[in-house]
């Protein structure tokens, strides 16, 4: 039969290592949004600050851990593009100078991936004649549209999930009581920082119980010393 024939459907497959840009910048986000603001909150609770002291803390935090994440991942992200657009406008020129020896060297690179010198350079000539610097960007660079560096998205993306981390806690210290307020938003924070690592691990295909006990780990470890250095400065100021 054909690969042409049109009785066959091709199968859509997705793969785990597909969500691992958006899933790492998502959960680096919000864990930070989550996990920094939630400290903040504590450190200053525990320092028997007021209520509108605390607030105005957490609130800072939010919106200084958004830009701030922003700021950090447009400037990454750019870096990345702009090294992009540097290989793709060398590998152009060069294509343009030298096209049999991008060739030779486009088919080097299958053959390294197991095939034979003949079908190396015929699959070669045929994906350049199709896309010669697409070919070259894919498998010599590693660049590829969903790996293509796109810095506003990832600043937008980086500063959202961040400010849905950090809302979070700032709302419990709205509505708890100031008795319960530390230990709520502790509590409520390694439990929200649990379900994060769960879900992670699960979108990720990981192990749930691994991906929710380590971020809940470090999570309580940061909460704890922040709540001591908000006590003793409490008590030395």
């Amino acid at each position: 039969m054909s690969v042409k024939d049109s009785r066959i459907v091709p199968k859509t497959e997705n793969h785990k290592n597909e969500r691992t840009n958006w899933l790492r910048a998502a959960v680096l986000g919000a864990n930070d949004g989550l996990l920094s603001t939630a400290s903040l909150i504590i450190g200053v609770a525990a320092s028997h600050a007021e209520r509108s002291q605390i607030l105005t803390a957490g609130l800072a935090a939010l919106v200084a851990g958004a830009l701030s994440m922003a700021a950090g991942e447009y400037v990454s992200v750019s870096s990345q593009a702009d090294t992009e657009k540097a290989d793709l406008a060398k590998e152009r020129a060069e294509l343009n100078d030298s096209p049999e020896s991008e060739l030779l060297e486009l088919a080097r690179i299958y053959m390294t991936r197991g095939l034979e010198e003949g079908l190396a350079v015929a699959v070669a000539k045929q994906l350049m004649a199709f896309d010669a610097l697409g070919s070259h960007a894919r498998d010599e660079l590693g660049i590829n549209d969903r790996s293509i560096a796109k810095p506003i998205q990832a600043a937008f993306s980086s500063a959202g999930s961040f400010a849905v981390g950090a809302i979070l806690p700032l709302l419990l210290s709205i509505f708890l009581p100031m008795s319960a307020l530390m230990y709520g938003v502790g509590i409520s924070t390694v439990l929200f920082l649990a379900a994060l690592g769960t879900t992670a691990a699960k979108a990720g295909g990981a192990p749930l119980s691994k991906g929710a006990i380590r971020v809940a780990f470090w999570g309580l470890i940061a909460m704890a010393v922040t709540a001591g250095v908000g006590a003793m400065s409490g008590k030395t100021f």
